[in-house]
């Protein structure tokens, strides 16, 4: 199930030393993660507005391996690596040429409305198993 998504590096992605600055990543595979679920035919604005679900990063593990720069053709790629009741837990990387530069393990929660944890509806479940 993995997800693959082009990112091209702009200058306004780099630091001062002409590198994508290291938040940009969080950027890239949030991107990554938009598109992931869009390609799962899952609408998150309708999730909200029909089952008050609303998903949000709880835990971010990252590693930096090596720079990209101005001008790079990226891939996000995104994989599943666990599903619970109500967590989702994804391998994102950031590649260049096949060359991973940034890899992270991703927990994903479902809130409802009120910001508490709830459970992942089950077509979504589904979707993921």
């Amino acid at each position: 199930m993995s997800h693959r998504f082009p990112v091209h590096v702009y200058y306004e992605d780099t630091d001062l030393a002409g590198i994508v600055y290291y938040a940009n990543y969080l950027k890239y595979i949030e991107r990554g993660r938009t598109e992931w679920v869009r390609g799962l035919g899952v609408d998150q604005t309708r999730l909200k507005e029909d089952e008050g679900i609303v998903f949000a990063v709880r835990r971010v593990e990252a590693d930096y391996m090596a720079p990209a720069r101005f001008d790079d053709e990226l891939e996000v790629e995104t994989n599943v690596a666990q599903v619970t009741g109500a967590r989702i837990v994804l391998k994102q990387d950031v590649l260049r040429g096949g060359t991973v530069l940034f890899s992270a393990i991703v927990t994903l929660v479902a809130l409802n409305e009120t910001g508490q944890p709830a459970r992942l509806p089950a077509n979504i479940r589904r979707i993921l198993h």
